[in-house]
């Protein structure tokens, strides 16, 4: 399972449509399951290439009912009936079969949608922003069990989403594009936590922003001496990337600096400190909810794990993060 995450305007939808073969590449190729379906001198058209596509507002036909939407892609012969019998068992809508899409709620409409895509056996199922128009208590449900569906299915899925807790928890490769580039691809906790780049960085989830010096695999910056995680860290001035939840308050450590809390934001699960150090730079931490925080209180503040840094992309960047 393959995210495509990225800001809107970035090009993951028409990169899933020249997969789809909705758009005709301007160079290049793209190849499915071995084959070329677009290039130079080539061009597959979408029903020939058994790429199965939800849509984000899951397009089904209202006039039809459950089983005849699952049946339409399907070729017609013996083993057909079966086939849409066997999608609607993967996503567990059997029960509904004779319904009319608007008997169903969005997450039964965005199963069948599923269903109908994989119902022709296709070689990659497409699906473009599939959670967003189911709200959030839904969406976090609906999510797992898709996931589960198209790992039953064991069919290769890619996912557009803008959304990062949704990439996080689906994919199994996450690709990061920006402004129509794809800038990392990797493992999701691997992106995470080593970001090739400043702006991937600061895409993938909040981040403490500071200038520092790095040599030797350590950077000196106002919260200290602390180790770079990147492969291959850069020397001299760089820009250091530390990610809110290894701040931590209250630490004894020798290498803490002192910082007042300047708000508190309780989230649950967990709450967000934000802090005002000495030269007036503000960092954010994160931590459980059981660790006191006052506002206008001075506290130690540590990190408790490696920092990413890179070299400044500009001398107007670099004031910039100062």
């Amino acid at each position: 399972m393959v995210a495509l995450l990225g800001p809107s305007g970035g090009g993951k939808t028409t990169t899933l449509r020249l997969m789809a073969g909705f758009e005709t590449p301007d160079a290049g190729t793209v190849t499915i399951a071995g084959q070329t379906v677009a290039g130079p001198g080539r061009f597959v058209p979408p029903e020939r290439r058994r790429v199965g596509m939800v849509f984000q507002d899951y397009a089904l036909f209202p006039h039809l009912t459950v089983r005849k939407n699952v049946a339409f892609g399907v070729p017609h012969g013996p083993d057909r009936d079966r086939a849409v019998q066997q999608a609607l068992e993967l996503v567990g809508m059997t029960a509904e079969a004779e319904r009319m899409p608007d008997q169903l709620s969005g997450g039964q409409q965005q199963r069948v949608a599923l269903a109908r895509a994989l119902a022709p056996k296709p070689s990659v199922v497409l699906l473009d922003e599939p959670f967003s128009n189911l709200d959030a208590n839904l969406r976090r449900h609906v999510r797992g069990h898709i996931r589960q569906i198209l790992r039953d299915a064991e069919t290769t899925s890619v996912f557009v989403t803008h959304d990062q807790d949704e990439a996080f928890s689906i994919a199994d490769k996450l690709c990061v594009m920006l402004d129509n580039r794809l800038e990392q691809t990797g493992a999701p906790e691997d992106v995470y936590l080593y970001p090739a780049s400043l702006g991937v960085a600061r895409f993938m989830g909040v981040a403490n922003i500071l200038p520092g010096e790095c040599s030797g695999g350590y950077v000196r910056c106002e919260l200290g001496v602390l180790p770079v995680g990147n492969p291959d860290p850069p020397k001299g001035l760089v820009i250091v990337c530390v990610r809110p939840e290894t701040v931590r308050l209250h630490t004894e450590s020798d290498a803490s600096v002192e910082g007042i809390v300047t708000s508190v934001e309780f989230h649950g699960t967990s709450k967000a400190v934000n802090l005002r150090l000495r030269s007036g730079r503000p960092v954010r931490c994160v931590m459980g909810v059981h660790i006191p925080a006052e506002v206008g209180e001075t506290v130690k503040v540590g990190v408790n794990s490696f920092v990413a840094a890179f070299p400044p992309p500009s001398a107007h960047d670099t004031a910039h993060a100062a």
